[in-house]
């Protein structure tokens, strides 16, 4: 599908694709993201030629249920001290702890319920990219 619809990448699950299976059909030139849930899961995607890892649950999440529980903050520095791709934090991620999950070290996050539980999803993505702009400014 990411290729036929000219997608930048794709992100991959721990039960999708193997990295190295997609890279293979996309060819180096696009992007391939992994979920992961540990340091060697991370260490892992980034050895099969991952261009970036999503750790967590890095707080506790209704989202995906069966990804464990969270893992704290502390999964983020951790990763960020033994891969050299972007670490981005998923899980539980929201207004009132994407600070203090970017100050973590994390690269980037990536949030459903943060967006998708609010009446207006459009104003809420919006806020919160405001939200996560300024706080990179500070950094």
């Amino acid at each position: 599908i990411a290729v036929a619809s000219g997608a930048d990448g794709v992100h991959l699950g721990q039960d999708d694709l193997p990295i190295s299976a997609a890279r293979k059909v996309l060819g180096d030139h696009k992007i391939i993201g992994a979920s992961t849930h540990s340091v060697e899961q991370a260490q892992q995607a980034e050895r099969e030629g991952a261009d970036y890892v999503a750790i967590g649950p890095v707080f506790s999440t209704a989202t995906k249920p069966g990804v464990g529980p969270a893992k704290g903050i502390e999964i983020i520095a951790k990763t960020k001290e033994k891969v050299n791709i972007p670490v981005i934090a998923i899980g539980g991620i929201n207004s009132n702890n994407v600070e203090k999950t970017l100050k973590a070290g994390a690269d980037g996050v990536a949030v459903i319920s943060a967006v998708f539980k609010e009446a207006n999803t459009g104003l809420a993505t919006r806020r919160l990219s405001k939200k996560i702009g300024a706080i990179k400014k500070r950094k």
